[in-house]
């Protein structure tokens, strides 16, 4: 492709997607490439999670087409296809052999499911689901089965637990951590969740790994750490996400845990951007909805001439555990407090302050989370 393009978005989820709509706002005819190694069709990643719960096979969670959505932000769309490298001296990337020249590049192209290696050489039972297209496999292979075991009891995991109970599963979570969301959520809160989940037939292996996977028949035999041996036909492999690195890094690219970026969502070089999962802004990786809306804004406003750093204001994140609601907002990154705790059983709500007795975060579980609104008030910015 000979032409310089102004704008190139790598990317087709929820980053890239948002980002190309705030920009389309602001300029609607300035050429727009978008590229993305999956099918490009438009979904809300949120919803792989309660799929079972909404009763929506895979192709219901689309809610538009790649065609649809370029007519939509007057964009070329490059499907399937896979970027090899990157080359910011020259302002280019490569697709294969195929050579794209750029003035602005943005990465938006997600993080990647963290494997942890079993033994057995069973790999073809396990199924990330980070993607429409990971939820399509995992849907088809589960198809007609019983057993579900759940690698992680994060956010992630009990989201799952929870909508493929709805499904009608049994569901065996196993993970070495003593609690649930452990980096999420005071022990108190943890309780709650995951007596929630066993309420509703979850059953949980915590402080306890898989250390072989062996078939048995159709099905598969979990080995734990402890000895036990749990039977299963599928497994959910929900361990966590690692932010897409590796291009940016033999890009000479700043990473550390995501790809490096400022307030103003640039990265070490000039005219690269990165937003979503990928990147680190200020020392942080959120994985969530709103900041990368908040990024998707900024970041268009800088792209259409007038450089805007980004501000993340509270962020409560709701978590997807209806057998037991649960509403978090994350402390800051620096910040130090101590936590409180009221409630008893699925009723708990837990807030940190300071010393000078400022909320700084806080989780709510069950009938606690109608006070999300008042507290939400009373909370600091997390990027001002």
């Amino acid at each position: 492709m000979s032409e310089t393009l102004p704008l190139v978005i790598i990317g087709t989820g929820l980053a890239g997607y948002n980002l190309a709509k705030e920009w389309r706002k602001l300029d609607s005819q300035t050429p727009l490439l978008m590229i993305t190694a999956d099918d490009g069709r438009s979904y809300s990643k949120p919803m792989l999670s309660n799929g079972y719960a909404k009763n929506k096979q895979p192709d219901e969670l689309v809610m538009a087409e790649p065609g649809a959505m370029a007519d939509q932000f007057n964009a070329r769309i490059f499907t399937n296809t896979r970027v090899t490298a990157i080359d910011p001296g020259h302002k280019r990337i490569w697709l294969g052999e195929e050579e794209v020249r750029y003035e602005n590049l943005v990465l938006a192209w997600g993080a990647e499911p963290i494997q942890v290696p079993v033994a057995g050489g069973c790999e073809d039972a396990f199924f990330p689901i980070n993607d429409l297209q990971g939820y399509a496999h995992f849907r088809r292979a589960a198809e007609g089965k019983q057993r579900v075991l759940i690698l992680g009891a994060g956010l992630i995991g009990c989201e799952f637990a929870n909508d493929l109970r709805n499904g009608g599963y049994e569901v065996d979570v196993v993970a070495p951590c003593e609690q649930v969301m452990p980096n999420l959520v005071p022990a108190e809160v943890a309780a709650a969740v995951q007596g929630g989940l066993e309420s509703i037939g979850a059953r949980f292996h915590l402080g306890q790994m898989v250390t072989r996977l062996e078939r048995q028949g159709e099905g598969y035999l979990a080995h734990l750490s402890d000895g036990a041996v749990v039977p299963c036909d599928v497994v959910v492999s929900a361990v966590g996400l690692k932010p897409r690195i590796d291009l940016a890094q033999a890009a000479g690219l700043e990473v550390e845990r995501g790809i490096v970026v400022n307030r103003k969502l640039r990265t070490s070089h000039e005219n690269i951007y990165a937003l979503g999962d990928c990147a680190e802004v200020e020392g942080q990786s959120l994985m969530y909805v709103m900041p990368l809306m908040a990024c998707a804004r900024a970041l268009a406003q800088t792209l259409a001439g007038k450089p805007t750093p980004v501000t993340y204001g509270p962020m409560p994140v709701t978590v997807k555990t209806p057998a037991c609601p649960l509403v978090v907002a994350l402390v800051n990154k620096g910040a130090k407090g101590e936590w409180t705790i009221e409630g008893s059983g699925a009723d708990i709500k837990a807030l940190c302050v300071d010393g000078d007795g400022k909320l700084l975060g806080y989780a709510l579980s069950g009938a606690a989370v109608s006070e999300k609104l008042a507290l939400n008030k009373q909370l600091p910015p997390v990027l001002a």
